[in-house]
């Protein structure tokens, strides 16, 4: 889903999405959750992606008394109506950046919609960076509109195949089947935070997001716990309001994973983590169970410390 958030409601719409998501994972079915920021500093755009285990699942919560009233308390936040697509299928497997193009075919022109969009897959795979390709049908009462999703290995080379001129001449070609379309696009929760290219001659080039994950946790736990039972605790005692505290401690603690932290643990684990380099499964096997064991050392030092 895509909603465009109302500008200086930023936080507002946060702690709204967190209470969406709480209630979500209430719902049968519930796998995932997934929350992606604007672009830039210009667009408003946040895409939300809510994974179930079956399409019914998905509806199920789409329809429920539970998230029409949390859409009905959080009507103000947004400037004006979302946008959704339900697909079917598979998550990627790798760390990819993904557009989502929804189209609205003219009736009756269904075939040739079929043999333009073949027409533009085949372009497509000759691009540098492409990682693949799928369409998906309308489901009648659930999904009205025809969705490809393509995905890429960077935000850079996305980027060239939507401006390229092979592109744009398709688009020419396929205004005889199509009224209009739309497309948005979705990259890695934690991207920002692992690039490598610089040293490897690509640009925004990310690990999987699991191993994205199991970083950012090794990172963020022992900058919570030193800023908790240091800064904070000053902080509480000098009688400033929590709300300025978590504030501060929210600052302090982005700034060490972004400066100091992130970087550090990219050199320390770039064998596992800097993607296009050839890895058989005992070395994703060695980096998970060394990124397990740091979080077990972890654990150990501040109960010690803490008790």
């Amino acid at each position: 889903m895509t909603v465009d958030v109302r500008e200086g409601r930023e936080r507002d719409y946060l702690r709204w999405q967190r209470r969406t998501d709480d209630a979500a994972r209430l719902r049968a079915g519930f796998e995932a959750v997934e929350l992606y920021p604007p672009a830039s500093d210009d667009d408003h755009s946040w895409v939300v992606v809510f994974r179930f285990g079956t399409v019914g699942e998905l509806r199920g919560w789409l329809d429920s008394p539970d998230r029409r009233r949390l859409l009905d308390e959080g009507r103000d936040l947004f400037s004006g109506p979302g946008s959704q697509e339900i697909l079917a299928g598979d998550p990627p497997d790798q760390a990819t950046v993904t557009a989502v193009v929804a189209h609205d075919v003219r009736p009756g022109h269904e075939a040739g919609f079929l043999a333009w969009q073949e027409k533009a897959h085949k372009v497509q795979k000759a691009t540098a960076g492409f990682r693949g390709y799928e369409l998906f049908r309308p489901v009648p009462g659930v999904q009205e509109r025809w969705v490809a999703v393509f995905r890429y290995d960077s935000m850079r080379h996305l980027e060239e195949w939507l401006g390229s001129p092979a592109r744009r001449q398709l688009i020419d070609d396929g205004q005889a089947h199509i009224t209009g379309f739309d497309v948005r696009k979705v990259g890695s929760a934690f991207s920002g935070w692992f690039r490598f290219g610089e040293a490897r001659g690509s640009d925004e080039q990310a690990p999987p997001s699991w191993k994205q994950a199991m970083m950012v946790l090794l990172a963020l736990y022992p900058t919570v716990m030193v800023l908790s039972i240091t800064v904070s605790d000053a902080l509480t005692g000098a009688r400033l309001p929590d709300f300025l505290v978590f504030f501060i401690g929210n600052i302090l603690s982005v700034a060490a994973l972004t400066w100091l932290l992130m970087p550090l643990a990219n050199r320390a684990f770039g064998f596992w983590l800097v993607p296009g380099v050839a890895r058989t499964w005992r070395r994703n096997a060695l980096g998970a169970a060394l990124v397990v064991a740091c979080y077990g050392l972890a654990l150990l030092v501040f109960g010690l410390t803490t008790a």
